[in-house]
């Protein structure tokens, strides 16, 4: 029974020592500086450096545009990796549903390509 269980535990270990070294690590070897300048004050967030909150500071639409972009083809990314997994299983089919849903994919890429969306100003 423990061979079934034997890759998810490994999994299970790797999620779980990953995270945990990485804070162990940041807490061991951080650095503080000695003073606090009023440049490390500035709140730094989305790689914009923020001054005090003021009504009229917003963010340009393509930054908002590059996010939802970023998020719809990471999602659908998503998808590809069980359609990958069992592509052997599926035949003919899954590959013609692969290569179909790859085809969507790259035209929605070239039409967001060609009017400029992956452009920043």
């Amino acid at each position: 029974m423990l061979s079934d269980w034997l890759p998810f535990l490994i999994y299970a270990f790797f999620a779980a020592a990953i995270p945990a070294t990485m804070i162990m690590g940041s807490f061991l070897f951080a650095t503080r500086p000695k003073s606090r300048t009023k440049q490390r004050m500035v709140p730094f967030e989305s790689g914009v450096s923020e001054g005090p909150p003021r009504q009229d500071r917003r963010f340009t639409v393509s930054f908002y545009l590059t996010a939802m972009l970023f998020i719809l083809f990471d999602i659908e990314i998503v998808f590809l990796y069980p359609l990958a997994i069992q592509l052997n299983a599926l035949g003919w089919f899954g590959l013609i549903e692969f290569l179909t849903f790859i085809g969507i994919l790259l035209v929605a890429y070239v039409y967001i390509w060609r009017k400029g969306a992956l452009e920043w100003h």
